[in-house]
């Protein structure tokens, strides 16, 4: 298999595991609450050991830019979704960019094979 698709796999598992960490956080009332804290710490150790994984075949700068752009959206879509946070039309505009700025690394972007 691809060195770079496994690299992708691992960023992606990064990325999941550190949306998922940063959700707990929210949950975890500033570490008032032992199980959703516990959590939160136990998710981000796993996202670091999987950006780690990432980067024996992804740049540092590529794979950062991807993991935090890729997290800011998903964290701000699960605020909106299940915390019923709002977010105004400069937040969406700045959104909308972080968004395209992946797609332009992504796509245009010659620093790692596809």
């Amino acid at each position: 298999m691809n060195p770079v698709l496994i690299g992708y796999g691992f960023l992606m598992l990064a990325i999941i595991f550190e949306v998922t960490g940063t959700t707990f956080l929210m949950k975890s009332a500033q570490f008032t609450k032992l199980i959703p804290t516990l959590l939160t710490v136990i998710l981000y150790i796993c996202s670091f050991y999987f950006l780690t994984l990432t980067l024996k075949t992804i740049p540092l700068g590529i794979a950062y830019a991807i993991w935090g752009g890729v997290g800011i959206v998903m964290v701000a879509f699960i605020g909106i979704v299940l915390f019923k946070q709002s977010i105004d039309l400069p937040a969406a505009a700045g959104i909308a960019l972080i968004i395209s700025g992946v797609i332009v690394i992504n796509v245009f972007s010659k620093t790692v094979g596809h």
